[in-house]
Protein backbone atom coordinates (compact mmCIF):
# COMPACT_ATOMS: atom_id res chain seq x y z
CA UNK A 1 0.00 0.00 0.00
CA UNK A 2 3.10 2.49 1.02
CA UNK A 3 4.01 1.67 -2.86
CA UNK A 4 1.18 2.47 -4.10
CA UNK A 5 1.21 5.82 -1.82
CA UNK A 6 4.13 6.75 -3.27
CA UNK A 7 2.82 5.87 -7.13
CA UNK A 8 -0.17 7.85 -7.09
CA UNK A 9 2.22 10.67 -5.34
CA UNK A 10 4.48 10.61 -8.81
CA UNK A 11 1.84 10.92 -10.81
CA UNK A 12 -0.23 13.84 -8.46
CA UNK A 13 3.53 15.32 -8.13
CA UNK A 14 3.33 16.25 -12.58
CA UNK A 15 6.33 13.48 -12.72
CA UNK A 16 5.81 12.55 -16.05
CA UNK A 17 5.37 8.88 -17.14
CA UNK A 18 4.83 8.30 -20.69
CA UNK A 19 6.83 7.69 -23.52
CA UNK A 20 10.03 10.21 -21.62
CA UNK A 21 11.49 8.39 -18.93
CA UNK A 22 10.74 7.58 -15.04
CA UNK A 23 11.59 9.32 -12.39
CA UNK A 24 10.23 8.83 -9.82
CA UNK A 25 11.63 6.75 -6.47
CA UNK A 26 8.98 4.44 -6.33
CA UNK A 27 9.28 2.25 -9.66
CA UNK A 28 7.33 -0.81 -9.18
CA UNK A 29 10.51 -2.55 -10.62
CA UNK A 30 13.14 -2.34 -8.66
CA UNK A 31 15.41 -5.56 -10.33
CA UNK A 32 17.09 -4.16 -13.75
CA UNK A 33 19.11 -6.02 -16.20
CA UNK A 34 21.33 -3.13 -16.53
CA UNK A 35 21.96 -0.76 -14.12
CA UNK A 36 24.11 2.33 -14.89
CA UNK A 37 25.19 4.62 -11.71
CA UNK A 38 25.66 7.82 -12.72
CA UNK A 39 24.20 10.73 -15.31
CA UNK A 40 27.41 12.38 -16.29
CA UNK A 41 28.75 12.01 -20.18
CA UNK A 42 29.70 8.42 -19.54
CA UNK A 43 26.45 7.73 -18.02
CA UNK A 44 24.11 8.76 -20.28
CA UNK A 45 26.33 7.25 -22.90
CA UNK A 46 26.27 4.31 -22.26
CA UNK A 47 22.48 3.85 -20.91
CA UNK A 48 21.46 5.69 -24.62
CA UNK A 49 23.99 2.33 -26.23
CA UNK A 50 22.05 -0.28 -23.85
CA UNK A 51 18.73 1.24 -24.35
CA UNK A 52 19.41 -0.23 -27.71
CA UNK A 53 21.39 -3.09 -27.01
CA UNK A 54 18.66 -4.94 -24.48
CA UNK A 55 15.56 -2.48 -24.35
CA UNK A 56 14.96 0.85 -22.52
CA UNK A 57 12.59 -0.91 -20.08
CA UNK A 58 15.91 -2.93 -18.56
CA UNK A 59 18.12 -0.02 -18.27
CA UNK A 60 17.73 2.47 -14.99
CA UNK A 61 19.89 5.39 -14.26
CA UNK A 62 20.67 6.54 -10.80
CA UNK A 63 21.38 10.60 -10.96
CA UNK A 64 20.37 13.07 -8.00
CA UNK A 65 20.92 16.45 -10.79
CA UNK A 66 18.26 18.11 -11.89
CA UNK A 67 20.90 19.71 -14.41
CA UNK A 68 23.41 17.96 -16.69
CA UNK A 69 26.59 20.24 -17.87
CA UNK A 70 29.13 20.17 -20.55
CA UNK A 71 31.91 20.54 -18.52
CA UNK A 72 34.70 21.45 -21.15
CA UNK A 73 33.47 24.35 -21.72
CA UNK A 74 33.87 26.20 -18.55
CA UNK A 75 37.55 26.47 -19.66
CA UNK A 76 35.56 29.48 -22.34
CA UNK A 77 33.07 30.99 -19.67
CA UNK A 78 36.16 31.50 -17.60
CA UNK A 79 37.47 33.80 -19.84
CA UNK A 80 34.50 35.44 -21.30
CA UNK A 81 34.18 33.54 -24.65
CA UNK A 82 30.86 31.26 -24.02
CA UNK A 83 28.04 32.13 -21.80
CA UNK A 84 27.53 30.02 -18.45
CA UNK A 85 24.18 29.07 -19.55
CA UNK A 86 25.14 27.35 -22.71
CA UNK A 87 27.16 24.84 -20.96
CA UNK A 88 23.76 23.18 -19.16
CA UNK A 89 20.49 21.67 -20.02
CA UNK A 90 18.02 19.69 -17.86
CA UNK A 91 18.67 15.91 -17.07
CA UNK A 92 15.42 14.99 -18.22
CA UNK A 93 16.33 16.49 -21.52
CA UNK A 94 19.59 13.94 -21.88
CA UNK A 95 17.95 11.03 -20.66
CA UNK A 96 16.86 8.46 -23.05
CA UNK A 97 13.44 8.10 -23.56
CA UNK A 98 12.10 4.55 -21.48
CA UNK A 99 14.97 4.30 -19.35
CA UNK A 100 14.35 4.61 -15.53
CA UNK A 101 15.94 7.60 -14.09
CA UNK A 102 16.15 7.17 -10.03
CA UNK A 103 16.52 10.21 -8.82
CA UNK A 104 18.49 9.77 -5.51
CA UNK A 105 22.24 9.36 -4.95
CA UNK A 106 23.98 6.10 -4.34
CA UNK A 107 24.70 5.38 -0.98
CA UNK A 108 26.16 1.69 -1.19
CA UNK A 109 27.30 -0.46 -3.61
CA UNK A 110 27.14 -3.83 -2.47
CA UNK A 111 28.25 -6.16 -5.79
CA UNK A 112 28.52 -9.51 -3.93
CA UNK A 113 24.95 -8.99 -3.32
CA UNK A 114 24.33 -7.28 -6.43
CA UNK A 115 22.29 -4.59 -5.09
CA UNK A 116 22.62 -0.81 -5.07
CA UNK A 117 21.33 1.38 -1.98
CA UNK A 118 19.92 4.86 -2.64
CA UNK A 119 19.95 7.81 0.04
CA UNK A 120 16.13 7.20 0.31
CA UNK A 121 16.40 4.20 1.78
CA UNK A 122 15.70 2.38 -1.80
CA UNK A 123 17.64 -1.07 -2.82
CA UNK A 124 18.31 -1.60 -6.48
CA UNK A 125 19.16 -4.82 -7.98
CA UNK A 126 20.74 -5.92 -10.88
CA UNK A 127 22.29 -8.41 -13.78
CA UNK A 128 24.93 -5.87 -14.68
CA UNK A 129 26.43 -2.60 -13.32
CA UNK A 130 27.73 0.17 -15.20
CA UNK A 131 29.29 2.70 -12.62
CA UNK A 132 30.07 6.13 -14.02
CA UNK A 133 30.37 8.11 -10.90
CA UNK A 134 33.22 10.49 -11.39
CA UNK A 135 35.37 12.23 -9.28
CA UNK A 136 34.99 14.81 -6.34
CA UNK A 137 36.54 17.79 -6.07
CA UNK A 138 37.87 18.56 -2.65
CA UNK A 139 38.44 22.42 -2.17
CA UNK A 140 38.32 21.72 1.29
CA UNK A 141 41.94 20.54 1.42
CA UNK A 142 43.08 23.79 0.61
CA UNK A 143 43.40 25.69 3.56
CA UNK A 144 40.97 28.78 3.67
CA UNK A 145 38.65 27.13 0.66
CA UNK A 146 35.88 27.00 -0.20
CA UNK A 147 34.45 29.71 2.08
CA UNK A 148 37.59 31.86 0.10
CA UNK A 149 35.37 32.25 -2.81
CA UNK A 150 33.17 34.62 -1.48
CA UNK A 151 35.88 37.28 -2.00
CA UNK A 152 36.73 38.62 -5.13
CA UNK A 153 39.81 38.00 -7.60
CA UNK A 154 40.02 34.24 -6.85
CA UNK A 155 37.57 31.81 -9.14
CA UNK A 156 37.68 28.11 -10.64
CA UNK A 157 36.65 26.71 -13.49
CA UNK A 158 35.96 23.51 -12.48
CA UNK A 159 33.04 24.17 -10.54
CA UNK A 160 29.32 25.72 -12.46
CA UNK A 161 29.30 27.52 -8.14
CA UNK A 162 33.12 29.47 -9.10
CA UNK A 163 33.24 29.41 -13.18
CA UNK A 164 32.22 32.81 -13.50
CA UNK A 165 34.29 34.12 -10.74
CA UNK A 166 37.18 33.45 -12.99
CA UNK A 167 35.94 35.93 -16.03
CA UNK A 168 34.61 38.46 -13.11
CA UNK A 169 38.63 38.31 -11.56
CA UNK A 170 40.23 38.61 -15.04
CA UNK A 171 38.01 41.69 -16.19
CA UNK A 172 38.45 43.69 -13.12
CA UNK A 173 42.94 42.65 -13.16
CA UNK A 174 44.55 45.86 -12.26
CA UNK A 175 48.18 44.95 -12.14
CA UNK A 176 50.18 42.54 -10.01
CA UNK A 177 50.02 38.29 -9.92
CA UNK A 178 48.04 36.28 -11.95
CA UNK A 179 48.68 32.97 -10.28
CA UNK A 180 47.41 29.60 -11.85
CA UNK A 181 47.52 26.29 -9.86
CA UNK A 182 47.68 22.43 -10.78
CA UNK A 183 47.24 20.50 -7.43
CA UNK A 184 49.20 17.01 -5.97
CA UNK A 185 46.59 14.61 -7.13
CA UNK A 186 45.03 13.25 -10.52
CA UNK A 187 42.65 15.84 -12.38
CA UNK A 188 40.26 15.32 -15.09
CA UNK A 189 41.10 17.22 -18.04
CA UNK A 190 44.71 17.58 -17.06
CA UNK A 191 45.28 20.61 -19.90
CA UNK A 192 42.30 22.89 -18.24
CA UNK A 193 44.74 24.79 -15.88
CA UNK A 194 46.94 26.06 -17.92
CA UNK A 195 44.15 27.07 -20.95
CA UNK A 196 42.83 29.55 -18.69
CA UNK A 197 46.77 31.08 -18.62
CA UNK A 198 46.81 31.29 -21.80
CA UNK A 199 43.71 32.46 -22.25
CA UNK A 200 43.90 35.40 -19.46
CA UNK A 201 47.37 36.08 -21.16
CA UNK A 202 45.22 36.85 -24.11
CA UNK A 203 42.84 38.84 -22.74
CA UNK A 204 45.06 41.38 -20.91
CA UNK A 205 47.19 41.70 -23.71
CA UNK A 206 43.81 42.40 -25.79
CA UNK A 207 42.96 44.80 -23.04
CA UNK A 208 46.13 46.81 -22.82
CA UNK A 209 46.88 45.51 -18.95
CA UNK A 210 49.79 43.06 -19.68
CA UNK A 211 52.21 45.18 -19.01
CA UNK A 212 51.01 45.40 -15.96
CA UNK A 213 50.70 41.62 -15.37
CA UNK A 214 52.83 38.90 -13.75
CA UNK A 215 51.87 35.60 -15.35
CA UNK A 216 52.16 32.52 -13.51
CA UNK A 217 51.74 29.10 -13.51
CA UNK A 218 52.27 26.96 -10.27
CA UNK A 219 52.04 23.43 -11.11
CA UNK A 220 52.38 20.31 -8.49
CA UNK A 221 53.69 18.59 -11.41
CA UNK A 222 57.84 18.46 -12.73
CA UNK A 223 56.36 18.88 -16.26
CA UNK A 224 54.46 21.30 -18.23
CA UNK A 225 52.61 18.50 -19.82
CA UNK A 226 53.05 15.03 -19.63
CA UNK A 227 53.87 14.28 -23.71
CA UNK A 228 56.92 15.55 -24.83
CA UNK A 229 55.60 16.79 -28.55
CA UNK A 230 53.17 19.13 -27.08
CA UNK A 231 55.11 20.24 -24.06
CA UNK A 232 57.82 21.04 -26.50
CA UNK A 233 55.39 23.39 -28.28
CA UNK A 234 53.74 24.89 -24.88
CA UNK A 235 57.47 25.26 -23.25
CA UNK A 236 58.15 27.42 -26.75
CA UNK A 237 54.46 29.74 -25.73
CA UNK A 238 55.60 30.19 -22.56
CA UNK A 239 58.92 31.60 -23.21
CA UNK A 240 57.21 33.84 -26.45
CA UNK A 241 54.65 35.14 -24.03
CA UNK A 242 56.55 35.25 -20.77
CA UNK A 243 54.64 33.33 -18.72
CA UNK A 244 56.94 32.11 -15.54
CA UNK A 245 55.87 28.68 -14.76
CA UNK A 246 56.99 27.15 -11.37
CA UNK A 247 57.58 23.12 -11.05
CA UNK A 248 56.77 20.73 -8.45
CA UNK A 249 54.62 23.93 -6.49
CA UNK A 250 51.40 22.80 -4.66
CA UNK A 251 48.59 25.20 -3.28
CA UNK A 252 48.12 24.46 0.12
CA UNK A 253 46.28 27.67 1.60
CA UNK A 254 44.25 30.63 0.38
CA UNK A 255 44.07 33.88 2.76
CA UNK A 256 41.68 35.34 0.20
CA UNK A 257 41.26 38.48 2.52
CA UNK A 258 45.10 39.33 2.27
CA UNK A 259 45.01 38.16 -1.46
CA UNK A 260 48.00 36.11 -0.49
CA UNK A 261 48.12 32.13 -1.54
CA UNK A 262 50.31 29.55 0.04
CA UNK A 263 52.69 26.83 -2.13
CA UNK A 264 54.53 24.14 -0.77
CA UNK A 265 57.63 23.18 -2.69
CA UNK A 266 57.07 19.83 -2.97
CA UNK A 267 60.67 18.91 -4.15
CA UNK A 268 62.02 20.56 -0.36
CA UNK A 269 58.76 19.26 1.76
CA UNK A 270 57.83 21.79 4.80
CA UNK A 271 59.27 24.68 2.59
CA UNK A 272 56.90 27.05 1.45
CA UNK A 273 56.17 30.34 -0.30
CA UNK A 274 53.49 33.01 -0.11
CA UNK A 275 52.24 34.40 -3.55
CA UNK A 276 50.23 38.01 -3.17
CA UNK A 277 47.85 38.15 -6.37
CA UNK A 278 45.31 40.28 -8.01
CA UNK A 279 43.98 37.09 -9.87
CA UNK A 280 43.97 33.62 -8.65
CA UNK A 281 42.57 30.54 -10.38
CA UNK A 282 42.76 27.30 -8.33
CA UNK A 283 42.43 23.87 -9.60
CA UNK A 284 41.12 21.98 -6.82
CA UNK A 285 42.46 18.42 -5.46
CA UNK A 286 40.37 15.73 -6.83
CA UNK A 287 39.82 11.92 -5.94
CA UNK A 288 38.17 9.06 -6.25
CA UNK A 289 34.21 8.62 -5.25
CA UNK A 290 33.44 8.34 -1.94
CA UNK A 291 30.86 5.50 -2.56
CA UNK A 292 33.24 3.39 -4.36
CA UNK A 293 35.95 4.18 -2.50
CA UNK A 294 34.30 2.26 0.77
CA UNK A 295 32.86 -0.58 -1.50
CA UNK A 296 34.43 -3.90 -2.71
CA UNK A 297 34.69 -2.35 -5.83
CA UNK A 298 37.93 0.14 -5.17
CA UNK A 299 41.66 -0.10 -5.58
CA UNK A 300 43.79 0.64 -3.19
CA UNK A 301 43.78 4.35 -3.90
CA UNK A 302 39.59 4.08 -4.12
CA UNK A 303 39.78 4.67 -7.57
CA UNK A 304 36.96 1.52 -9.88
CA UNK A 305 39.06 -1.22 -10.13
CA UNK A 306 39.09 -2.18 -14.04
CA UNK A 307 40.93 -4.21 -16.71
CA UNK A 308 42.27 -1.57 -18.97
CA UNK A 309 42.08 -3.48 -22.36
CA UNK A 310 38.24 -4.47 -21.76
CA UNK A 311 36.88 -2.23 -18.98
CA UNK A 312 35.24 -5.15 -16.88
CA UNK A 313 36.01 -4.87 -12.65
CA UNK A 314 39.06 -7.64 -12.10
CA UNK A 315 36.93 -9.08 -9.46
CA UNK A 316 33.41 -8.79 -10.51
CA UNK A 317 32.57 -9.89 -13.74
CA UNK A 318 28.94 -8.74 -14.20
CA UNK A 319 30.97 -4.99 -12.98
CA UNK A 320 31.61 -2.28 -15.53
CA UNK A 321 33.59 0.99 -15.60
CA UNK A 322 33.70 3.98 -17.29
CA UNK A 323 35.40 7.57 -17.30
CA UNK A 324 36.54 9.58 -14.61
CA UNK A 325 35.49 7.44 -11.55
CA UNK A 326 38.54 4.39 -13.19
CA UNK A 327 41.64 3.73 -12.65
CA UNK A 328 42.52 3.87 -16.41
CA UNK A 329 46.14 4.50 -16.51
CA UNK A 330 45.29 7.66 -18.63
CA UNK A 331 43.91 10.95 -18.75
CA UNK A 332 40.80 11.54 -17.25
CA UNK A 333 38.80 13.84 -20.29
CA UNK A 334 35.57 13.85 -22.29
CA UNK A 335 37.28 12.35 -25.14
CA UNK A 336 38.68 9.36 -23.37
CA UNK A 337 35.14 9.06 -22.35
CA UNK A 338 33.93 9.06 -25.81
CA UNK A 339 36.76 6.33 -26.97
CA UNK A 340 35.95 3.84 -23.97
CA UNK A 341 31.36 4.04 -24.69
CA UNK A 342 32.50 2.34 -27.92
CA UNK A 343 34.58 -0.47 -26.63
CA UNK A 344 32.70 -1.38 -23.67
CA UNK A 345 29.48 -1.19 -25.43
CA UNK A 346 31.30 -4.14 -27.43
CA UNK A 347 32.69 -5.71 -23.91
CA UNK A 348 28.87 -5.75 -22.77
CA UNK A 349 27.04 -7.28 -26.00
CA UNK A 350 30.27 -10.23 -26.09
CA UNK A 351 28.96 -10.92 -22.76
CA UNK A 352 25.46 -10.93 -23.28
CA UNK A 353 26.01 -13.56 -26.12
CA UNK A 354 28.73 -15.83 -23.42
CA UNK A 355 31.26 -14.70 -25.56
CA UNK A 356 35.22 -13.24 -24.48
CA UNK A 357 35.15 -9.21 -24.97
CA UNK A 358 37.58 -9.13 -28.50
CA UNK A 359 37.91 -5.00 -28.97
CA UNK A 360 40.96 -3.18 -25.97
CA UNK A 361 41.24 -0.21 -25.49
CA UNK A 362 44.86 1.67 -26.17
CA UNK A 363 44.01 4.38 -23.58
CA UNK A 364 42.90 7.20 -26.34
CA UNK A 365 42.40 10.52 -24.68
CA UNK A 366 42.26 13.99 -25.73
CA UNK A 367 43.08 17.33 -24.94
CA UNK A 368 42.58 20.75 -26.85
CA UNK A 369 45.20 23.03 -25.26
CA UNK A 370 43.01 26.16 -25.97
CA UNK A 371 46.51 28.91 -26.10
CA UNK A 372 44.46 31.78 -27.06
CA UNK A 373 40.80 33.30 -27.82
CA UNK A 374 41.60 31.08 -31.44
CA UNK A 375 44.33 28.90 -31.63
CA UNK A 376 44.48 25.32 -30.11
CA UNK A 377 47.12 22.85 -30.07
CA UNK A 378 45.09 19.29 -30.58
CA UNK A 379 46.71 16.90 -27.99
CA UNK A 380 45.91 13.04 -28.74
CA UNK A 381 47.46 9.93 -27.30
CA UNK A 382 47.27 6.61 -25.94
CA UNK A 383 48.18 4.97 -22.13
CA UNK A 384 52.16 5.07 -23.32
CA UNK A 385 51.93 8.85 -23.83
CA UNK A 386 52.63 8.26 -27.16
CA UNK A 387 50.93 10.79 -29.56
CA UNK A 388 47.49 9.29 -31.67
CA UNK A 389 46.78 11.61 -33.84
CA UNK A 390 43.42 12.25 -36.04
CA UNK A 391 44.57 14.84 -38.60
CA UNK A 392 47.80 14.74 -41.32
CA UNK A 393 49.12 17.72 -40.12
CA UNK A 394 51.45 18.33 -37.00
CA UNK A 395 49.07 18.58 -34.67
CA UNK A 396 51.43 20.16 -31.47
CA UNK A 397 51.07 23.39 -33.64
CA UNK A 398 48.90 26.10 -32.85
CA UNK A 399 45.70 25.75 -35.11
CA UNK A 400 42.57 28.32 -35.39
CA UNK A 401 40.58 25.62 -37.23
CA UNK A 402 41.42 23.03 -34.09
CA UNK A 403 39.76 26.79 -31.67
CA UNK A 404 36.89 26.45 -33.84
CA UNK A 405 36.43 22.62 -33.34
CA UNK A 406 36.49 23.23 -29.84
CA UNK A 407 34.45 25.82 -28.72
CA UNK A 408 31.92 25.35 -31.98
CA UNK A 409 31.49 21.44 -32.98
CA UNK A 410 32.55 19.44 -29.98
CA UNK A 411 29.71 21.49 -27.67
CA UNK A 412 26.94 19.88 -30.84
CA UNK A 413 28.73 16.74 -30.48
CA UNK A 414 28.44 16.53 -27.31
CA UNK A 415 24.77 16.92 -26.88
CA UNK A 416 23.38 15.37 -29.91
CA UNK A 417 26.10 13.10 -30.74
CA UNK A 418 28.26 10.94 -27.55
CA UNK A 419 24.81 11.67 -25.26
CA UNK A 420 22.95 9.89 -27.86
CA UNK A 421 25.56 7.10 -27.86
CA UNK A 422 25.46 7.63 -32.15
CA UNK A 423 29.37 9.04 -32.15
CA UNK A 424 32.31 7.97 -30.04
CA UNK A 425 34.73 5.27 -30.54
CA UNK A 426 38.39 4.40 -30.44
CA UNK A 427 39.72 7.92 -31.76
CA UNK A 428 36.18 9.69 -32.08
CA UNK A 429 37.82 12.41 -33.91
CA UNK A 430 38.55 10.20 -36.47
CA UNK A 431 35.46 8.80 -36.65
CA UNK A 432 34.46 12.15 -37.07
CA UNK A 433 37.11 12.98 -40.27
CA UNK A 434 35.79 10.21 -41.82
CA UNK A 435 32.30 10.75 -41.65
CA UNK A 436 33.44 14.57 -42.77
CA UNK A 437 34.59 12.70 -45.86
CA UNK A 438 31.77 10.06 -46.49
Amino acid sequence: MAALHRLRQCYSSGIAISNLHTSCHASAKQHYKMLVLGGGSGGIAMSARMKRLIGADNVAVVEPSEMHYYQPIWTLVGAGAKNVASSGRPTASVMPSGVKWVKSNVQEINPDTNTVQTDDGTELSYEYLIVALGLQLHYEKIKGLPEGFEHPKIGSNYSIKTVEKTWKALQNFKEGNAVFTFPNTPVKCAGAPQKIMYLSDAYLRKTGKRAKANIMYNTSLPVLFAVKKYADSLWDIVKHRDLHVNLRHNLIEVRADKQEAVFENLDKPGETKVFEYEMLHVTPPMGPNLVIKGSPLADEAGWLDINKDNLVHKRYPNVFGIGDCTNLPTSKTGAAVAAQTAILHRTISRILKNEKPDKKYDGYTSCPLVTSYNTVILAEFDYNGQPLETFPINQAKERRLMYHMKADLMPHLYWHGLLTGLWGGPGPYRKLLHLGMK
